[in-house]
């Protein structure tokens, strides 16, 4: 996440400027060819995953992780998870190769310190933790602490995978920005459900299967919630991000950052108070909105648990690719999840009907997963089409065995073995390592 303190020092920017400048930034328009991918891992001791991780310890991982020759972009969370950023990838399978080795240089590292990556949607034992004392972390804390103890949690405890595709071309048809914003919202509900892998909180059962997507709904609405469906995706955009509340005023350094309350960037640009915000500032403000699926220029799907095993992320990845950009499976993904925004109604996700079932439930829902099933059959015929090594192939083959067709996730897996002093040991969906 950013931390650069630039302070208001370019020229104020007005409400419409600010509508405008949303509108041209946030939706990169063309055909569909660049995929990318964030990997969120909590950090755990790797022979007693249940125990916290001392400071000291997380600070020697992270400097070694600094000094690896990385592709990826690597960040630290603010409860010290680390996050790999991949740089764009014209296929699949590039994207595959550059994360795969960046992850073993990373795990290398880690695995020298007695340290491991653990992929879980939410660490299932320990309460949240602030490791990051930074500026941006403390006015996060003091905003999302308004709406109780959700933002804490989703800040030091949980961890996702974000697949980034394009925004889409312009005008009708399957690959349009209007068709892909709008399958986003629900394939999405689709996806959180086949890959929740969160149902613990502190060493207890939620009743959810993905209880980070369930504290997404109880983070305050304005900074998390998808814009209104039916709406042109620029226009919308453009109107939630105006109307959601500024997290901070960002001040010089050395100097306390404000953190208003009820401000929204809309009325900022209007009062000037308590001082005018420029274009930097409006670049900040959408780095602190947090909805399932964000523009930054692509289309940044949020909504993915974290999942178990070496290679369990890249199965969400290739399954995500296949549906957004084969125009067979994007078609086939759009007829099989159309019928779902009825249950989703008027409320934009994630606090919907739809969204919260697809938290809750996983695929025990009758209709998330028939949804799935033809989702997952639609991605399993375009892999090869797009040139998905076979590996990736096998695993998501076995994904779909052991949890699409029976209706179950990863939560499952974890509820149905408990939770003990060590991590539930699950094989990677396929037989094979990546690379």
């Amino acid at each position: 996440m950013p931390t650069a303190q630039l302070t208001g020092e370019g020229p104020p920017i007005t409400e419409t400027e600010a509508a405008d400048l949303l509108r041209c930034i946030c939706f990169k328009t063309g055909p569909p060819r660049m995929l990318g991918v964030e990997l969120e891992w909590l950090v755990h001791d790797a022979g007693a995953p249940h125990l916290p991780v001392a400071r000291e310890r997380l600070a020697a991982a992270h400097e070694a992780a600094r000094k690896l020759p990385l592709r990826s972009g690597l960040t630290v969370e603010p409860g010290g998870q680390l996050e790999l950023s991949s740089l764009p990838a014209a296929s699949l399978t590039q994207l595959l190769d550059s994360v795969s080795a960046d992850l073993a240089a990373v795990r290398g590292a880690l695995g020298d310190l007695g340290l491991a990556l653990a992929g879980f949607g939410q660490d299932p034992w320990q309460p949240p933790r602030r490791f990051l004392r930074e500026p941006r972390y403390d006015a996060m804390e003091t905003a999302l602490d308004r709406a109780g103890p959700a933002g804490r949690t989703m800040m030091c405890s949980s961890a996702s995978i974000q697949v980034c595709v394009d925004a889409g071309h312009e005008g009708p048809g399957p690959q349009s920005l209007a068709r892909r914003w709008a399958l986003a919202h629900l394939l999405g509900a689709v996806l959180a459900a086949s890959f929740a892998n969160s149902p613990y909180d502190q060493g207890s059962r939620t009743g959810w299967r993905s209880h980070r997507q369930a504290l997404w709904g109880d983070i305050e609405a304005g900074r998390t919630l998808a814009p209104p469906t039916g709406d042109e995706p620029r226009t919308a955009w453009a109107r939630r991000a105006l109307d959601a509340p500024v997290l901070c005023v960002r001040a010089e350094e050395g100097k306390p950052w404000e953190v208003p309350e009820g401000l929204t960037f809309r009325e900022w640009t209007r009062s000037r108070a308590p001082r005018a915000p420029d274009r930097a500032d409006l670049e900040y403000h959408l780095t602190t909105l947090f909805p399932p699926v964000r523009p930054q220029g692509h289309l940044e799907l949020r909504m993915i648990d974290a999942q178990p095993g070496e290679d369990g992320w890249a199965v969400p990845l290739a399954v995500t690719a296949a549906l957004f950009d084969d125009p067979q499976a994007t078609e086939t993904a759009w007829q099989a999840v159309s019928s779902l925004a009825g249950r989703a109604g008027s409320c934009p996700a994630p606090r919907n009907p739809l969204w919260e079932t697809a938290a809750r439930e996983g695929l025990a829902d009758a209709e998330l997963h028939a949804a799935a099933v033809t989702c997952f059959a639609a991605a399993q015929d375009a892999l090869p089409r797009l040139g998905a090594p076979p590996a990736v192939q096998d695993a998501v083959d076995a994904y779909v065995r052991r949890y699409v067709v029976r209706g179950r996730c990863p939560a499952d897996d974890l509820l149905d073995a408990g939770l003990g002093p060590a991590a539930p040991s699950f094989p990677d969906p396929g037989e094979e390592p990546l690379r």
